[in-house]
């Protein structure tokens, strides 16, 4: 065997692995029912592994070790020696998963905390390189009402979406939630959908050595995972999303049955019901076009769906409420209401309460006097967290919300200062700190979010390209 085998350059790796991925998902969309064999050798490829290790490397993850105690960005020059050492372990078939390290990160607001498991730095880059692979084929049958986890698109897609039907009378909502979608998910039933399309062994073996690999909890308690895969692999949003495609079929199957537009006008006349699911990982809406009586009818029906992949939804989270009612929704509020100056209706997306919170939470702990030592090192902090949440809220109806946060993260930016030079006069301050009332030190300016331009989405139905083709279809109504 070859081990000296020379190493590509990472933009030679990228061309090839694009090239490889464009082939597979021409492949998996001309023939839905194929099954693909002998992909192994493609996990293992030089290029695979090149741009495995870059993704796995670029990671904000990329500073957390496993239970082998190797950060990845502390592999330096070695590299190229270390991905050699995992190739001939795969191609030898004698690579072997670790168990991840569990750590509990609380959720915001609650005493619950969500489990996360980090895999070792060798896993990573191997979770990487199977996704490569394995990404494309799936990506052909995942159907278009799913949003969360996938290349190109984004939490504003399903947001426009469910905008769009509720503007065309699908005015009841079923929201509901997956209880511990990503550690309940029954090993057997996922691997028989991989199965649908994966005939390679080896890669199957392998993907079931990461879902059986075991977890490492804080305690230094070694668990055996009878189901579920650990939330925070790299594989798992991609598995998640194969598991949850039981759900996207189901009401895609029912969507299709219905036929043409004039057919569903005339079964809703008819007082019947059309239905639309708009799914972002493991949090979902069902929009209803009929009557409450309907959409009661289908929570048991989506938990009936969801029942044989060992999943079951979420009594405290799951609801049914009407469209003016308004319901949270990807850290959003939907809700009809007339339109000021008008007697119109209209659907309006806000910043839900939560997220409004959750900002103000952030603010207020960067803004403790012992977190800085210099203002500079306040607005470095600060600006990306008020950057990073009205680039996520600009596309909502948010110029009054995106005014109050101005206002509150202001003012504390304001008391940090007083805090800090407790001794300086209000005039001397207001001089060096805030010239024309704008806080900034030594090239920092601290970010408005008064000065975001607010937009309406576009919303593009089905009509967005996977990252290897840009043949689309239309959405309807």
């Amino acid at each position: 065997m070859n081990t000296n085998a020379p190493v590509p350059s990472l933009e030679e790796a990228r061309v090839w692995v694009l090239r490889m991925q464009t082939k597979l998902h021409q492949w998996a969309t001309d023939a839905p029912k194929r099954r693909f064999h002998d992909l192994y050798n493609l996990v293992y490829h030089p290029c695979t592994l090149e741009v495995a290790w870059e993704r796995v490397r670029a990671n904000r993850g990329a500073r957390s070790a496993g239970v082998d105690g190797v950060r990845p960005r502390a592999i330096g020059p070695d590299a190229s020696r270390w991905l050699a050492e995992v190739r001939v372990d795969l191609k030898t078939q004698q690579f072997r998963p670790d168990p991840v390290r569990e750590r509990r990160i609380p959720k915001p607001g609650t005493i619950k905390v969500r489990r996360l498991g980090i895999p070792t730095a060798r896993d990573r880059v191997v979770q990487a390189a199977l996704k490569l692979v394995l990404e494309p084929i799936f990506e052909a049958e995942f159907q278009p009402c799913s949003y969360g986890f996938r290349p190109k698109r984004r939490a504003q897609d399903a947001i426009a979406e469910i905008h769009h039907f509720a503007m065309h009378s699908y005015e009841w909502v079923c929201e509901a939630d997956i209880e511990a979608c990503f550690d309940a998910i029954d090993h057997t039933a996922l691997m028989d959908r991989v199965r649908n399309r994966i005939e390679d062994k080896r890669v199957l073996i392998l993907l079931k050595a990461f879902l059986k690999a075991g977890i490492l909890s804080e305690e230094g308690v070694n668990r055996e995972t009878t189901t579920g895969t650990p939330q925070g692999g790299i594989l798992s949003p991609l598995l998640a999303n194969i598991a949850l495609g039981v759900l996207d079929e189901h009401f895609a199957a029912r969507w299709q049955a219905l036929g043409p537009s004039w057919r569903r006008a005339a079964i809703r006349k008819r007082g019947g019901a059309t239905i639309r699911l708009v799914r972002y990982a493991d949090d979902f809406v069902i929009l209803v076009a009929g009557t409450r009586a309907h959409a009661d009818a289908v929570q048991p029906e989506a938990a009936a769906v969801l029942a044989p992949m060992g999943l079951r939804l979420s009594a405290a989270k799951t609801r049914v409420c009407h469209i003016e009612e308004g319901f949270d929704f990807l850290g959003f509020h939907i809700q009809r209401r007339r339109k000021r100056g008008t007697s119109r209706q209209a659907i309006y997306t806000y910043p839900s309460a939560k997220a409004l919170s959750a900002i103000k939470r952030r603010v207020r702990s960067l803004t403790r006097r012992e977190q800085h030592r210099t203002l500079a090192d306040l607005l470095r902090r600060l600006n990306p967290a008020l950057r990073g949440w009205c680039t996520y809220f600009q596309h909502g109806v948010s110029k009054r919300t995106f005014s109050y946060v101005d206002d509150f993260a202001f003012w504390r930016v304001i008391g940090w200062l007083r805090k800090r030079h407790a001794g300086l006069p209000w005039k001397t301050l207001r001089r060096r700190y805030l010239p024309g009332w704008q806080p900034m030190e030594r090239g920092a300016t601290m970010f408005r979010p008064t000065a975001v331009t607010v937009s309406r989405y576009r919303y593009r139905g089905a009509n967005i390209p996977t990252p290897w083709t840009s043949s689309v279809v239309m959405g309807t109504t």
